[in-house]
Parts: C-alpha cells; sequence; structure tokens
C-alpha cells in the first residue's frame, strides 16, 4: 500500500510537521490558502526526473507533512500525479495547466514555423518568453541537438534583469510598471552570474527601447550569450520576445549581433504579422441549424406520371 494511503500511520516529526502554517505577505480576505499550497505542490516537482517521497515533497514545498498528503491525495485523485516505487511523479496531465495560457493566446501556433526556420539558418537554440513579474517564463522553445547545449525547458523561470529576453520585456514597460516588476521578488532559483545597479539597468533599458533589441554576453550564466528582439500585437504593444542563444564557445558576440540578429529581427518581424493578422480577422461564432426533412407526404410527386 503507498505510503500516502495507509490511514492507521501517521508520522511526527515535531516540531516540523505541528508548526503553524504562516499567513502569505499581501494576502488578502478572499485568498484560497488550500488552492495556493496545492499549486505549491505541483511546482515542487521542478524538472526533478525521479519519484519524490512524502518528505521531498513536504520540504521542497515548506508544507507539513499531514498536508503535503492531503494535498498528494487530491491530487491523483485528479489524475495529475501517480504512485510509483519510491513515491510519487507528475502524470502527463499537468500539461492542461501550462498549455491552456499557451493555446489560449494563439501564439506558438503562429510561431513554431518561424522558429524551426530561425533555429534552421542560426543552428541556435530560439525561445519565446514573456514576463512574470521579476522573471521571464519560457513559452516556448525550439533546440538544436548538440554535445554542449543550455538546458531550458517550457516554463523555465529566469530573473529578467539578466537574460536579452528580460530586458526586452522590461524595456517595454512604463515607468511605473518598470518600478513595479522591479520590485517584485523574484521566483526564480537562478542566481545571476553578473550582477549590477538598478541605475545602470534603467539606463540600458532606455537603450534597448530606442533600438528594439537586446544582448547578454554571460550575464544569466557563465558560457552563454543571447540576442532577443519584442514580438508585438497590431497596436504596438510588446506581447512577448523572441531570442537566440548561444554558447560562447561556438558564437563569438560579434558574430551574434552581425549575422544572428538580422535573422532574429526578421523572424520576430513575421511573427508579430502573423499574430496581428490572425488577431484582427473577423471572426463569428455560427450555430449549426438542424436539418428540416420533408415527411414523405409533402414531397411533390408532380413528375411521377
Amino acid at each position: 500500500m503507498p505510503w500516502f494511503r495507509d490511514p492507521g500511520v501517521r508520522v511526527l516529526t515535531p516540531p516540523f510537521d505541528e508548526r503553524p502554517q504562516m499567513p502569505r505577505d499581501n494576502a488578502g480576505p478572499d485568498f484560497i490558502e488550500a488552492l495556493a499550497r496545492g499549486l505549491d505542490v505541483l511546482k515542487c516537482f521542478g524538472t526533478r526526473r525521479v519519484p519524490m517521497s512524502l518528505t521531498d515533497v513536504a520540504t521542497a514545498s515548506g508544507l507539513a507533512r499531514p498536508t503535503a498528503r492531503r494535498i498528494i491525495l487530491t491530487l491523483e485523485s485528479l489524475g495529475y500525479v501517480r504512485h510509483v516505487p519510491g513515491g510519487v511523479v507528475l502524470t502527463p496531465r499537468v500539461l492542461e495547466l501550462g498549455m491552456a495560457y499557451t493555446l489560449s493566446t494563439g501564439l506558438w501556433e503562429i510561431a513554431r514555423p518561424h522558429l524551426g526556420d530561425l533555429v534552421a539558418q542560426t543552428n541556435q537554440a530560439a525561445s519565446i518568453a514573456q514576463l512574470d513579474g521579476a522573471d521571464i517564463l519560457y513559452v516556448a522553445r525550439v533546440e538544436v541537438p548538440k554535445v554542449v547545449s543550455v538546458r531550458i525547458d517550457v516554463g523555465t523561470r529566469l530573473p529578467a534583469a539578466s537574460t536579452a529576453l528580460g530586458k526586452v520585456l522590461l524595456a517595454a514597460l512604463d515607468a511605473d510598471a518598470l518600478d513595479a516588476a522591479l520590485a517584485t521578488p523574484a521566483r526564480s532559483a537562478i542566481t545571476p552570474h553578473r550582477r549590477g545597479n538598478t541605475d545602470d539597468l534603467k539606463a540600458e533599458l532606455r537603450e534597448i527601447r530606442a533600438r528594439g533589441w537586446a544582448s547578454t554576453d554571460e550575464e544569466v550564466a557563465a558560457g552563454v550569450r543571447s540576442v532577443a528582439a519584442p514580438l508585438r500585437d497590431g497596436d504596438g504593444r510588446t506581447i512577448a520576445a523572441v531570442n537566440v542563444t548561444a554558447i560562447t564557445a561556438e558564437v563569438s558576440h560579434a558574430r551574434l549581433i552581425d549575422e544572428l540578429l538580422p535573422l532574429l529581427l526578421r523572424a520576430a518581424g513575421a511573427i508579430s504579422r502573423d499574430y496581428e493578422l490572425i488577431h484582427s480577422a473577423p471572426q463569428r461564432m455560427v450555430t449549426p441549424v438542424e436539418p428540416v426533412y420533408e415527411s414523405v407526404e409533402t414531397v411533390d410527386n408532380s413528375f411521377d406520371h
């Protein structure tokens, strides 16, 4: 019988299991703590490829073991996790949660052929990301099989201020929105390879806004450089950013700007144009009309003579 199904056993290791759950900062009266804890449990699996035990889940999510156990049972009944030898793992059903957003924007379907072309032309990985507070969240990616590569998955978070994608997205914000984004606590677990102060960042963002693209050279991680451009809707608003990422040993910074950037800008323009065309097209829902069948008595038999 799985560890989380035994109703007669309750493992306690005070004070961890019995500690009170602290209220969250800025949680209003309508905040549903149970829902937030369930999402915390889902997120704690991260990129792990091995089963997580009850202790693993409780520790990673910061929850008491009995609370983590009840959430796991609930998620299992909904089909989001399943029991395997050694603990629990996520099921493919969790993709519904993330893909619902991606598919609702239509961005992936529009961008997919252009990202594929960009990767074929540059022989480098390409990604699309959107801003979430002080982080960027990857929503699409096309890889290139290589011996040395940068591991990024859809759903990965990185600090916006240290990535080319993030700088493009931050540069599109007005002053108040930018201050709010920079004041938001980062949820990415990545520590930037290089750091700067806020004044320097804002000065750089002004330059990025003027020229329309951003590049980084080993800022988020050693050995990685990237160039990014905005994706815009029909009103010129930045809705996402697209980039090309390269290993420094393969692509110099000069080549990144001279050769790969023009291809990236062309792809960004094509994605933006397709996005605007699709979302500006008139759309109408038509309710199918049930066919009307005449009775035999009403059929015209004038030719039956």
